[in-house]
């Protein structure tokens, strides 16, 4: 990790403004003003070479003649300028810089060049920056306002256990107005804009090794280092952080513009969306969400523990319409069993008690019966968790105590058991029962979507002290310098310990067919070339071949017709393999993604991939329980139990060879342009998979 010497820029005992300005409406007057009003308890160190005094502060020259060396520099300076209050920043021994300078890699090659530069000042002298181009950070705990931001002019944050990181500094900046507005307290506040040594990665790292953090807000255009993400969101997850995530650029139109707005690469959208299951975050589909959602992990005491959740309401149709949207996320609304139902008949005769439970109007009579009906649904219903819908009955000042003391002491009796109350509430009200430890929503789906995530952390969380090991593979022989035909490549692949069919290269349909008499029938005849990589489509491919005249003609064909349609290509012969036995086709590739390099894809075969685009991907390297969940993430998943005559799959098989193509992928890194395993042929339980095809391009194959 990359977090040493971030605490000069998040924890600074002074703090120095480069560029300091009198007037606090100014870029440079803002970090003056924020510091000194907001109550920043060090020593301010204006540096202004015209004046001697900034908002009624000594001011100095420059940093060398302040009368300390400061932590953290601010600087608001333009670009040129900046570099060299960089370089002046090192030789007073400043440890981190803050910079709030446009002008740099997001403009033009000028400005890379500038940024470079400034970049290798600062890691000579071992100082950590934050930008260029972006509007700073904060340590609400600290009273560190470090920004130019006018969110935090007249209104500051409570300190809380919520920080956040974004890539985009005006979205920061209404990120941790939102938080304020909706209630949330704030501790760390980053904004990283071109990245230039700290980056989003590094500083989720930081929010995730921080004790106040309780929950990480993040919003990403682009991965910048692959790596470090990916320790930063592991960090995250082995210390149960819950990282809730806004990342753009799902359209094209969205991609091009966050490339050009960060100077990131964007990446393949279905790909973050993998990497982000694969590291446990949760991925926000609109601010609403992204708020809800970090709203129930800050201030919920605990996650949802299994899947089964009940649903207490005065309003059937709101039963409903919660159960609908449970089912849609992945939560379980089960039937209460019988003794339970009947024990809840017996209080509330009227009452629909199957769950979702619904109270009816009675409860306004008897606010104690609140309480029964959750000591049934938590202790003869053994539910996870509950969402409570009152409707209008929150708006009531006098029925509000009566439900909030009652839900107090259940959950008091049933520790670990979060509880959602759902209703439109007064202010007053609504503060009362967050005093309390509950969670208030008033549109009911949005509380359920708000149950499910904390039920998705739980998962996430327990999956981090889980054992998965990537498959040990022995010395694999390096990927060769240009194109490789089907046999070569299924040669490289077994090296990984993936299965592969018994197979023969023939130079002609005799040597075919002699082949094939050793093999024994049926077989299957190929095109072997390195410049056909889709056999069938020039008519490459013969199988079910049962004698040596079926071979012999069909190879007299093959040839003929790659001679005709494929008149450039190089054909190395004919493959001669042995037919697999019958079982369920999958696809197996690996593709470079520009963010998170060689990337695993699974899929079924036929039109599941083709033509629905029924695939799932995970970031190599993994093992083989991460391959599991990656399968059971297709819509086809079914095929692959006992369906409709059809036996179970190996699925184990399947899972072993997703890994062990991972540790392969992964293994051979940047060597490597793309992998298609098609078909792999998934037998019937305990049966195995294995390679029928195989398709290996090295980097830079195709130019040479």
């Amino acid at each position: 990790m990359r977090i040493d010497g971030m605490d000069a820029i998040f924890s600074p005992r002074s703090v120095a403004v480069i560029g300091a300005s009198g007037d606090p409406r100014r870029i440079g007057g803002r970090p003056v003003d924020f510091l000194r009003r907001h109550g920043f308890a060090g020593p301010i160190l204006p540096i202004n070479p015209k004046s001697a005094e900034v908002q009624g502060l000594p001011a100095y020259p420059s940093i060398s003649e302040a009368p300390l060396v400061p932590d953290l520099a601010v600087i608001a300076l333009p670009a040129p300028l900046a570099v060299k209050a960089i370089e002046d920043c090192a030789a007073r021994g400043v440890r981190g810089a803050v910079i709030f300078s446009s002008g740099f890699s997001e403009v033009d090659a000028e400005g890379a060049a500038l940024q470079a530069r400034m970049v290798d000042i600062a890691r000579e002298a071992g100082m950590r920056l934050v930008g260029p181009n972006c509007l700073g950070i904060a340590n609400v705990r600290h009273n560190l306002y470090a920004t130019f931001t006018p969110g935090v002019q007249d209104h500051l944050p409570r300190p809380g256990g919520v920080s956040i990181v974004s890539q985009s500094g005006a979205f920061g900046s209404y990120c941790m107005t939102l938080v304020r507005m909706r209630g949330l307290g704030v501790n760390l506040w980053a904004t990283t804009g071109n990245s230039c040594d700290v980056d989003f990665a590094d500083a989720v790292a930081y929010c995730a090794q921080d004790d106040a953090t309780r929950v990480i807000m993040g919003y990403l255009e682009g991965a910048t280092d692959r790596d470090r993400l990916v320790e930063a969101l592991e960090l995250a997850r082995a210390r149960s952080k819950p990282v809730v995530m806004m990342k753009v650029g799902r359209s094209a139109v969205g991609a091009e513009a966050a490339q050009s707005h960060t100077a990131s690469l964007a990446g393949a959208d279905a790909i973050y969306d993998a990497a982000f299951r694969q590291y446990g975050v949760y991925r926000a589909q609109s601010v609403d969400e992204m708020f809800d959602v970090t709203y129930a992990c800050s201030e919920s005491g605990s996650l949802m523990q299994g899947d089964r959740l009940g649903l207490v309401t005065v309003s059937g149709g709101v039963g409903v319409l919660m159960a609908d949207e449970a089912e849609k996320v992945g939560l379980d609304v089960p039937a209460l069993p019988e003794a339970a139902q009947k024990k809840l008949k017996e209080v509330l005769p009227f009452a629909g008690v199957r769950n979702p439970v619904d109270v009816t109007a009675q409860l306004v009579n008897q606010i104690d019966l609140l309480e029964t009906n959750m000591d049934v649904l938590f202790g003869d219903g053994d539910i996870d968790a509950a969402i409570i819908f009152m409707s209008t009955v929150g708006l009531s000042a006098d029925l509000n105590e009566g439900i909030r003391t009652g839900l107090e002491r259940a959950r008091a009796k049933y520790p670990g058991r979060p509880m959602l109350f759902c209703s439109l509430t007064e202010p007053e009200g609504r503060a009362a029962y967050e005093r309390s430890g509950f969670i208030v929503f008033e549109e009911p789906t949005r509380a359920v979507r708000a149950m499910a995530a904390l039920r998705y952390f739980a998962r996430s969380f327990a999956r981090a002290g889980a054992a998965d090991p990537v498959p040990d593979l022995p010395a694999l022989s390096p990927l060769p310098g240009g194109m490789v035909n089907e046999i070569e490549a299924k040669a490289l692949l077994a090296e990984a310990g993936i299965a592969i069919v018994r197979e023969t290269l023939a130079r002609t349909p005799d040597e075919a067919a002699a082949a094939a008499e050793t093999m024994g029938y049926p077989v299957v005849l190929k095109i072997a070339s390195p410049d056909i990589l889709h056999k069938s489509d020039i008519g490459g491919v013969a199988l079910n071949l049962r004698s040596a005249e079926e071979v012999r003609a069909a190879g007299a064909r093959i040839l003929d017709l790659a001679a005709e349609k494929a008149p450039g290509a190089r054909i190395d012969g004919l493959v001669v393999a042995e037919q697999a036995a019958p079982g369920l086709e999958a696809i197996l590739g690996v593709t470079q993604d520009p963010a998170f390099g060689p990337v695993v894809m699974f899929g079924l075969g036929g039109v599941l991939v083709e033509a629905l685009g029924d695939v799932s991907f995970r970031v190599a390297p993994f093992g083989p329980a991460e391959a599991r969940r990656m399968i059971d993430e297709i819509r086809g998943r079914k095929l692959l139990d006992a369906f409709r005559g059809t036996p179970e799959r190996d699925i184990e098989a399947l899972a072993e060879s997703l890994a062990r193509l991972s540790a392969f992928a992964a293994h051979h890194g940047a060597a490597l342009e793309s992998i298609d395993v098609n078909p792999l042929i998934v037998g019937a339980r305990g049966q195995g998979a294995v390679a029928a095809d195989a398709v290996i391009i090295p980097s830079g194959a195709a130019d040479r």
